[in-house]
Parts: C-alpha cells; structure tokens; sequence
C-alpha cells in the first residue's frame, strides 16, 4: 500500500513540476482567459449586457474557469500517451505500481495544475475588474475540484480510447472544444433547437460549468437568469459521470496496457 501511495504522489507531483517548467504552457493559461474574459466577454457586455439583465462579464468568467479547469486536466490525462511513447517517461509503465495507480496519481496530478491555472485565471479576473470576494473563491472551491476530477475522469474515458499520439491530436478536439459552446461557458443556453439541446445536456462540462456559478451567483438577484439547474442536480450528474468515466476507462486503459 505504501509503495503505491509513494508512486501516486511521485506522478502527481512529477506533473505539477513539468507545469512549472513549461512556460509555454504557463503563458497559454494565461493568454485563452485573456481572449475569452476579455475580448469575447467585453464584447458581448457592451453589445447585450444592458438588454440581458447580468453582468456578461461576470458570465464568461464563471464559464472560462469552469471549462479552462475541466479542460486543463483532461489534456493532461491524455498526456500519458506520450508518456508512454517517450523512452524518458517509459520507466512509469514498468514501475513496480499498477496502472490504477498510475491514472490515480496523473489526475491528481493534473488537477493541481489546472487549481494552479486558476488561480491566474482568478488573478487575471481582478485586473478585469470583477467583483471577486475571499468568500466568493472559498465557496467556488469545491465545484473547482468538482471540475478538474471530473476533466480528468473524463480523459481517462477518452485515453482509454487512442493508440497514439497522433490519434489524440486529431480526436481530442474533436471531443473537447465543441462542449466550451455546448456548456454555456461563453453564452447562454437556456433556449437551444432541440438537437442542440440534446448535446448540451449530454456534454460533462455544462454541469461543472453551472455548478461553478450555483455557487459563485447564489445569493445574488442574478441567479435564476444565469443557473441552468440547482446544485444537487448538477453534482448528482458530476458523481454519475464521474464514476461511469473512470470504472470504464481504467478498466480500458488497464487492459489496453496488459495486452501490449
């Protein structure tokens, strides 16, 4: 038990240091808040903010965190291919540590670096000027979480599926981007053609994206006109698809890997 718990804090912590020497990737979770928050939200509250009755900005900034942390660790999950082609990180498969060890350890790992884009994100909110209260990120905290376990569960189910780097480059997006509009993250989706509708409701990351504002907006007058479902409904979904996700992917990834 001990020598799996030290090779899931190992991985865990072996991708939160890759994070903070990336700078690429660093300047990255700071430059797609810039472009979602403040051009696509400034726009759209100049433009509609005063015939919707909300803040836009404080909208898209709800939603870019929430789908920014989901996404964050779902790509990182889906690292693990390359992990896996790299002769450097191959020491991870042969590791004394079973596979569900391995995929533990990557979403933790993960996860503490999307909470540690978020806190730019946070950050970035600030110089934007929304109004973000101590007690407001205490509360967002636990949808926080709820979004990059379920990002990572959801990467699982993903990896579990692609034998390759390249295959990953060309279907994760495929899987990815359309849920940032299916969620909500940049616009409302109270009113959808049904079959838009449909794939909304299917799509993992408009329940993490309207937990985070269940929490953030709750108490304000703005509440009923921005939250889609209440909080037990959507941590109920973010549950179910959290356990289907990560029972069905590892148990692929796990036999995908003993077949090798």
């Amino acid at each position: 038990m001990s020598r799996e718990l030290s090779g899931i804090a190992t991985i865990a912590l072996r991708d939160f240091i890759k994070f903070l020497r990336d700078r690429m990737r660093i300047l990255f979770s700071l430059v797609f808040p810039f472009v979602f928050i403040g051009v696509l939200g400034g726009s759209l509250q100049a433009n509609l903010g005063p015939e919707i009755g909300y803040n836009f900005l404080m909208f898209t900034f709800t939603g870019v965190l929430g789908s920014t942390l989901f996404q964050s660790t779902a790509s990182g999950i889906i690292s693990l291919i390359s992990d896996r082609e790299s002769d450097f990180s191959q020491e991870i498969f042969v590791s004394p540590i079973s596979r569900y060890s391995i995929i533990l350890g990557k979403i933790l790992g993960e996860s503490l670096v999307a909470l540690a884009q978020g806190i730019g994100i946070f950050g970035f909110g600030l110089i934007m000027g929304i109004p973000i209260t101590f007690q407001q990120v205490l509360a967002v905290m636990p949808a926080l979480i709820a979004a990059c376990l379920l990002g990572g569960a959801f990467g699982v189910m993903v990896l579990a599926n692609l034998s390759n780097q390249r295959a990953a480059n060309q279907i994760f997006p495929l899987v990815i981007f359309p849920q940032f509009f299916l969620s909500g993250a940049f616009s409302p989706i109270r009113e959808l053609p049904i079959y838009l509708f449909a794939l909304s409701r299917i799509s993992p990351m408009t329940y993490v994206v309207d937990l985070i504002r269940n929490f953030y907006y709750f108490g304000s007058p703005e509440y009923d006109k921005v939250v889609l479902h209440t909080p037990l409904y959507n941590l109920t979904i973010i549950v179910a698809f959290f356990v289907v996700f990560l029972i069905i992917g590892t148990y692929l990834f796990v036999r995908n890997e003993r077949n090798k």
